[in-house]
């Protein structure tokens, strides 16, 4: 896997909110078992039940619990030597029995006491009811998680003395050599994800509380007889379709769209894919209206410096480029289709002809935020001190000649390098050079004017970003800080100093849009990334700006998307798979067919019942430029309070692949139908 890939990827290890959550995947692992008449779903309890109920309802099969109990050894009953089950079924751990010498009278004494705790038990839970038959029936047995697997082998034999035509086990996770053990056991073992190594059973959850005997017999009876097959009543749905505002092409009535964004100097809009048409098409709607009515004078975007300076100067009247298409050439490096899309040159001729009305310092312009562009950002350094200080240019040349030996990989090879002693480290060069440049601000602004003031400032941000990209590339083999972390905050550092540079030539606040991804500008501190040390720019604008920030998702349910295969390959247009069960795009879906909207806005600063109703965590999905369906669940979806991510979500329930420029022959193909599964 590319670096850059593996740094963007979805946070998968909590792949399951809960165990209901857990339950839900696995139904769909299952699926092939749906409509089949003569299967039986046994939950082992306490934990396993939760998982149980959601497959036996999710696959239209009745539910029954089987017991077994862990045969602790005395003196050390945390260790088990083995298990019992119903009908008298022991399994013991013999490396165990033999390790410690427990003796057969001893194993006895444990074995009586446990049979009578699960009679107790088995009791309690029927209440009178008769166990499931399972002579000729396909029996699907599952538990929330397996580790050594006693306990489940000892079920297994208990099963089998019943006679079933056919066993299955099914668990959301367990050690991949366990599930090989197995499979050697029973007929079918689906295991929905395999940590390496494996620590503990809850480890992949994001939530795992105790079971209790409450909650197992209030799931048995809910899949009862009459209950199992019957739609659950949906208040949340009635709830969310009270709240929502239809849009149209993405974006709300203005109305609303100014109630949203108030006064607000940062509004950051994001998308839930970097190759949706609806999601590209929408935010640039939006952000014309904030330009045109609300006074914005700045787009920042998730984008390259000097790709986007050059934008900058087409928009603003000052570049050599002839039109919108030819000031995107910049954009030339993997994913290109981001910003050359046929979006983006309406977006930009719009800009270019709002402009043109406009005095020069009151013109609107488009700025990059990222730091990608480690080679081209120091020859914009050095191409600008050759203007104004040929002798500052060559020492800037020699102390950026430290990353010749990787010119032409965008950095990964000198991060490499320097991280482990192969090559010469150039962080203290790059700072050098940071620093005497801005030390003579003053004088090389006075040079030009006005101009002057925009084009140091062009030249001082690529300084910044070279000094930024080489610790991103160091962090990346091996840095204190996350490659992640290090990005976000030289996007964050990159919008704070852009919005002072304009306010300072204004004599006014500047109020900036931003366009990033939804893990991007989202707040961090709702989602597992958070949960796990990482940063985000949304979080670090609300931090800086808690009163005078905006942040706006946008969500889809299914529909196509251009995305690669992997990180470099060509873009092709994609099927994207409709949303999983238990994602708030997939109670998006329902809210919105229930109501008839196919689109709409969620304010969740101000609709309080849909913001008491969204805040728990609930998948979300993240698609970046790579999309595999074939790992849907680990590779794109994360867990995510929406109320703490976002101020406002835009919900598109069906959307098209963004348009790139150049078209590839697998994004003219029409995308296949995807039909593997993609639970984990």
């Amino acid at each position: 896997m590319r670096l850059r890939d593996r740094e963007a990827r979805a946070m998968t290890d909590r792949l399951f909110s809960d165990r209901r959550d857990a339950g839900r995947v696995l139904a769909e692992l299952l699926a092939h078992y749906r409509g089949r008449p003569g299967v039986v779903v046994l939950g082992l309890a306490h934990g396993g039940v939760p998982v149980a109920y959601e497959v036996a309802t999710g696959l239209g099969h009745p539910l029954d619990v089987l017991l077994v109990r862990k045969l602790g050894t005395p003196g050390r009953e945390e260790l088990a030597m083995g298990a019992i089950a119903g009908g008298g079924v022991i399994v013991l751990d013999e490396d165990v029995v033999r390790g410690l010498g427990v003796q057969p009278g001893t194993i006895r004494q444990v074995a009586e006491r446990e049979a009578r705790e699960l009679a107790r038990r088995e009791r309690a839970y029927r209440a009178g009811t008769p166990a499931a038959r399972l002579r000729g029936a396909t029996v699907i047995l599952v538990d929330d998680g397996l580790a050594a697997g006693t306990g489940l082998r000892a079920a297994i034999d208990a099963i089998r003395r019943r006679e079933p035509a056919r066993i299955v086990v099914a668990v959301p996770a367990a050690a991949e050599a366990t599930c090989r053990e197995l499979s050697a056991l029973v007929d079918e073992v689906v295991c929905a994800t395999t940590p390496t190594p494996f620590f503990s059973v809850g480890e992949p959850y994001w939530n795992l509380t105790q079971t209790s005997e409450e909650e197992v017999h209030r799931l048995l009876r809910a899949a009862g007889p009459g209950h199992a097959r019957v739609p659950p009543a949906r208040p949340d749905l009635a709830t969310l379709r009270a709240e929502l505002v239809p849009t149209r092409g993405g974006v709300p009535p203005d109305e609303v769209l100014f109630d949203v964004v108030g006064d607000a100097r940062f509004v950051l809009i994001g998308e839930a894919s970097h190759g949706t048409h609806e999601f590209c098409a929408g935010r640039a709607r939006i952000t014309r209206r904030l330009i045109e009515d609300a006074g914005f004078v700045a787009v920042a975007v998730e984008a390259d410096w000097p790709d986007a300076y050059r934008v900058n100067r087409y928009v603003r009247g000052r570049g050599d480029d002839a039109s919108a298409e030819e000031a995107l050439r910049g954009f030339c490096r993997f994913p290109a289709w981001m910003w050359r899309n046929a979006e983006m040159v309406e977006f930009t001729g719009w800009l270019r002809e709002h402009n043109e009305r406009l005095g020069e310092r009151a013109r609107a312009g488009f700025y990059g935020l990222d730091l990608y562009s480690l080679h081209r950002s120091a020859d914009e350094v050095i191409a600008y001190l050759e203007q104004v200080d040929p002798g500052a240019a060559r020492r800037a040349r020699d102390r950026y000649s430290c990353f010749d030996h990787s010119y032409g990989d965008d950095g990964q090879a000198y991060g490499f390098a320097a991280a482990f002693g192969a090559g010469e480290s150039c962080e203290r060069r790059v700072i050098d050079q940071l620093v005497d440049l801005r030390r003579d601000a003053v004088r090389y602004e006075r040079a030009q004017g006005l101009l002057g003031e925009d084009e140091f400032f062009h030249a001082e941000r690529n300084a910044a970003v070279v000094a930024a990209a080489e610790q991103y590339y160091r962090a990346m083999f091996g840095g204190r800080e996350s490659a992640w972390n290090l990005r976000d905050r030289h996007m964050a550092g990159t919008l704070f100093a852009l919005a002072e540079h304009l306010a300072w030539q204004r004599g006014e606040p500047a109020r900036i849009v931003v366009w990033a991804h939804n893990s991007h500008l989202g707040d961090a501190r709702a989602t597992e990334m958070g949960a796990r040390g990482g940063l985000s720019l949304g979080w670090l604008v609300r931090e800086h700006n808690p009163e005078d920030c905006r942040l706006i998702g946008f969500t889809t349910y299914t529909g196509t998307v251009t995305a690669a295969g992997d990180w470099g390959r060509p873009a092709e247009r994609k099927t994207l798979r409709p949303a999983l069960p238990g994602s708030v795009e997939e109670l998006f879906h329902e809210a919105g067919h229930e109501a008839g909207h196919e689109e709409f806005l969620i304010d969740l600063a101000r609709s309080a019942g849909a913001a008491d109703l969204l805040r728990r965590a609930l998948l979300e999905r993240a698609v970046g430029v790579v999309y595999r369906p074939a790992t849907e669940r680990s590779s794109h979806y994360f867990q995510a309070c929406l109320p703490d991510q976002f101020d406002a979500i835009i919900h598109v329930d069906e959307t098209g692949a963004l348009e790139p420029l150049e078209r590839t022959a697998g994004w003219e193909r029409e995308p296949a139908p995807e039909t593997r599964p993609a639970a984990v």
